[in-house]
């Protein structure tokens, strides 16, 4: 009986995303778009084989965590990422709000 590898978190600039690994297979991400300094997060999922691991979590710990150290601002327009925020304070110096010039600016580029 193997024992399960630790999640890897892998930021892939091509797709614009954060992702999840676990034994090589794609267990989730987190998909951004950069304004300018800011990273704009607007989706995350984790697929329903995975959940119950708190793989979200160490995914969107991971993908702020990288944000920093990239000298980026986070704009947590995933309702997930927005959540996580209110309990990791420790981000909040680096953490934008949520305005309709975000949204819309989001809408025009997502379309």
């Amino acid at each position: 009986m193997s024992t399960p590898s630790t999640p890897v978190v892998q930021r892939t600039d091509d797709r614009h995303r954060y992702e999840i690994l676990v034994d090589g297979e794609l267990a989730g991400f987190t998909e951004y778009l950069d304004r300018d300094a800011q990273r704009v997060f607007y989706h995350t999922v984790v697929d329903e084989a995975f959940a119950g691991r708190g793989l979200a979590g160490q995914l969107v710990q991971e993908a702020l965590t990288d944000v920093r150290a990239a000298g980026k601002r986070i704009v947590p327009v995933c309702p997930y990422v927005a959540k996580f925020l209110t309990k990791h304070d420790e981000f909040a110096d680096l953490t934008d709000p949520v305005t309709p010039e975000v949204t819309d600016w989001l809408r025009t580029r997502l379309r």
